[in-house]
């Protein structure tokens, strides 16, 4: 007969699908988690110097691509093939992932000149990085003990480097344009509901989307040449406000806060000040990677504040970007700002509501907050720090 506790007890082990889902959420978080400075610090770049930013900067606004292209799949591939297997697991994983890199950007066969353009690969990153490193720690096992003495390091040299060439090669003709072509299905699928005016279904798409890190290339890669044409017709366009609206994610982040892991509540107040007022959506997106089934939140307050949006006529005159309050009223028509107040407000609330009621649910974070200890927690932080 099974208990209740061992039923948990199999849940908690794996058994299950759902499961086995949050482990791999755990997982893909745990690559994105040690690098939210670095998304801090490109968002903070790309706040300030582009065009449309506070401080626009032709010279030090061409930090953002390299960044957004280069810097941050390399860094998750780095970790992800860290976790996987150590320094060597690290290394190869950003070899493998600079190849899938290369299979999404323009490239001159004649002079080699890259053209800083196509689909950041966050998802590609996100698979070649662990990907290429299990590889490897497989070769290691297979070879363990055969070695003979003096060779090691030239074995462990060159196998790195030969599996780590052809994994790159591998990546750059299939991973790379696979998830170009999964972003240009993505934006298709996004075109056909917007041009039939079933706007608010948008969010279906687009919410998950940004979750595997595919927020840019549709927001960037559809709404923005479409808006933009929407503004030279009627001087606004809600399609600047669909993506961007930083409503959903404030709404999952305060349910969070106040029903959430217990371990994570103190945390939360300053992901949703860099959320809301910094505009850098990313910082929240772990927190659905750790419970999937947090996406149906974000998505009902998307569709949420479309509908509001659709409804009051709502618009921005040009793209904010990063997608921060302050960006949107600074994009606002004078006469929208109460609009405009009421769709992001709208889209917090239903986000929080519905977050609220799956957390609360949750039989996972249940028994996390029943065994939670505050002051063995409090110990645990003040021998680690020091403070």
């Amino acid at each position: 007969m099974s208990t209740p506790d061992m039923q948990a007890m199999k849940n908690r082990e794996g058994a299950s699908i759902s499961a086995q889902v949050q482990k791999l959420g755990r997982f893909l978080s745990a690559m994105i988690m040690p690098n939210i400075g670095a998304f801090v610090a490109w968002g903070l770049i790309t706040a300030l110097f582009i065009g449309t930013g506070w401080l626009p900067n032709d010279s030090l606004v061409r930090n953002v691509g390299p960044m957004i292209f280069f810097m941050l799949p390399l860094l998750i591939a780095y970790t992800g093939g860290r976790m996987v297997h150590g320094q060597r697991g690290a290394v190869i994983g950003v070899i493998a992932t600079m190849g899938v890199v290369v299979g999404a950007l323009s490239i001159n066969g004649d002079t080699g000149a890259t053209e800083i353009g196509g689909t950041p690969m966050f998802l590609g990153a996100m698979i070649m990085g662990p990907f290429a490193a299990w590889v490897l720690k497989k070769f290691d096992k297979l070879i363990e003990g055969k070695i003979k003495a003096g060779f090691e390091m030239l074995v462990d040299n060159y196998s790195l480097g030969i599996i780590g060439m052809f994994l790159a090669i591998l990546g750059q003709i299939t991973i790379g344009p696979a998830v170009s072509k999964l972003v240009e299905w993505a934006g298709n699928g996004v075109d056909t509901l917007v041009s039939n005016n079933l706007l608010p279904l948008v969010s279906i798409i687009v919410e998950p989307a940004k979750v595997l890190f595919l927020n840019n290339a549709i927001n960037h890669g559809v709404f923005t040449p479409l808006g933009s044409q929407e503004v030279l017709d009627n001087g606004k366009s809600i399609l600047f406000m669909i993506e961007t609206n930083p409503g959903p994610g404030l709404g999952l982040l305060l349910a969070f806060m106040w029903v959430g892991p217990k371990m994570l509540r103190g945390t939360i107040p300053g992901v949703a000040i860099i959320h809301f007022f910094g505009g850098i959506h990313e910082v929240y997106f772990p927190f659905i990677l750790m419970k999937p089934k947090m996406i149906a939140a974000t998505i009902l307050g998307g569709m949420a504040g479309v509908m509001t949006g659709s409804l009051l006529g709502n618009g921005l005159t040009g793209p904010p970007s990063p997608g921060s309050i302050f960006a949107y009223f600074a994009n606002s028509p004078k006469d929208g700002i109460v609009g405009m107040l009421l769709q992001v407000t709208i889209a917090t609330v239903v986000s929080f509501v519905v977050a609220w009621f799956i957390l609360k649910t949750d039989k996972v974070t249940r028994e996390e907050n029943a065994t939670f200890d505050e002051e063995e927690a409090h110990a645990k932080l003040t021998a680690v720090t020091g403070a």
